[in-house]
């Protein structure tokens, strides 16, 4: 298989390139300025690679919920690539690729807790369960930190992961008290969003382009306060 993966959902700004079992990759953190980095940083793999984008299987991207713009750019940026190239897309979930991180840490843990920082005193998160590959086992949700519900560690234990950690201590301090070991640093990054990919690619689940959608879970940004 052969799959471009890209990922502009949080500070993270990440490519990675699937060719067979190699990998190549880029990532870097930015405040801000992914949209100047993201296909200086496609090219670099392709060509690191030696491969063209009509060559390749699909494109995976993050589709979120993460940064709106940033969001929106993968997204977007998927779409065009996709389209330009003749290509299938496969969105995946930031909140995911998270988890998977987590779960190639951590043999040993079965359930993880993805908090990423949603800013606007919010998080995004979403439990997951890491036996038999990774599978959501809630809704993606966007809240304030205190009304995050935590899992049950069920057998094993279980983990917190992500910069909703840092962002909000009092949330860690939660997470840690009831036995979850923590990831604070934890970003959404290509390389997992590609690992979650191919099982997708090789069932041949590819999407037309114009299913490359962002997805923000937050929805009531530009509704006014009465």
């Amino acid at each position: 298989m052969k799959i471009l993966a890209l990922d502009t959902a949080t500070e993270g700004c990440s490519v990675a390139l699937a060719i067979g079992e190699k990998t190549f990759e880029r990532y870097v953190e930015l405040e801000r300025g992914h949209a100047d980095q993201l296909l200086p940083m496609i090219d670099a793999v392709l060509a690191e690679a030696g491969v063209v984008l009509r060559s390749l299987d699909a494109i995976a991207f993050g589709r979120g919920p993460g940064g709106f713009t940033g969001v929106r750019l993968a997204a977007s940026v998927a779409q065009g690539l996709a389209f330009g190239a003749s290509l299938g897309v496969v969105p995946i979930s930031d909140l995911a690729a998270v988890a998977q991180r987590v779960c190639q840490l951590d043999p040993g843990v079965r359930r993880v807790l993805v908090v990423n920082d949603a800013r606007m005193r919010e998080v995004y998160w979403a439990p997951f369960e890491c036996a038999g590959g990774l599978t959501p086992i809630g809704a993606e949700r966007v809240s304030a930190a205190a009304d995050v519900t935590l899992p049950t560690a069920g057998e094993g234990g279980w983990a917190a992961a992500g910069r909703g950690l840092k962002a909000w201590p009092e949330l860690a301090e939660r997470c840690r008290a009831a036995g979850a070991s923590l990831h604070p640093d934890l970003l959404p990054r290509a390389s997992e969003i590609l690992a979650l990919a191919r099982p997708v690619v090789a069932s041949g689940q590819i999407l037309d382009p114009d299913a490359a959608l962002p997805v923000y879970v937050r929805d009531n940004v530009a509704v006014p306060s009465v």
